[in-house]
């Protein structure tokens, strides 16, 4: 077997242990560089999005994503620490916490925005349509509202099933997401 066309980053090839890839782009002299540091990594940008959806608890992260908790754990840990997320004492249960995007952390909206749009026109329909709050029109692909002329903040978007997607799913946080649901708003599951 050859190193490059076999095994992964995580398990070895024969006796050859491979190349960790670092989390940083240190000789990378750019924003965007930096920007990867804090939201590169696998499963990150999925987080922030059902955080916008309005996941808070680890668990319903964990259920929903299906993502595995020491991973889950890790990831969160760095949101906090990068100010993408707020950890906050669970009212409801003691000794555990819910997340929640910081100004930071929200400012990352029109980024996932384009994402989604990427994706639907190049990868798969997405499960999810976005309207505008005030008057209910469908956001464009660049997340403006073609009837009032403005990029509505995300805690002005409604965001919907798409009809016929979604369904399969029966996690609490898919069956929460299966009505309209204001992105921000606390989902409660």
């Amino acid at each position: 077997m050859h190193p490059t066309t076999s095994g992964s980053v995580i398990e070895p090839v024969g006796d050859i242990l491979p190349f960790v890839l670092g989390k940083d782009y240190e000789n990378q002299d750019c924003a965007l560089a930096r920007a990867l540091e804090v939201v590169g990594e696998r499963w990150t940008l999925l987080i922030v999005r059902d955080a916008f959806y309005g996941v808070r608890r680890f668990n319903d992260f964990q259920a929903h994503l299906d993502i595995p908790k020491a991973v889950l754990s890790d990831r969160l840990a760095g949101l906090v620490d990068e100010d993408i997320l707020e950890r906050i004492p669970d009212p409801k249960h003691a000794g555990r916490y819910l997340y929640e995007l910081t100004p930071a952390g929200r400012d990352l909206w029109p980024a996932l925005t384009a994402l989604l749009a990427w994706g639907d026109r190049h990868r798969q329909t997405n499960s999810r349509i976005f309207r505008h709050a005030a008057c209910g029109t469908l956001l464009d692909d660049a997340g403006s509202c073609p009837q009032c002329g403005v990029n509505p903040a995300a805690e002005d978007i409604v965001m919907e099933r798409r009809r016929g997607r979604g369904k399969g799913r029966r996690d609490p946080v898919s069956v929460a997401l299966r009505e309209p649901h204001r992105l921000l708003e606390p989902l409660e599951t």
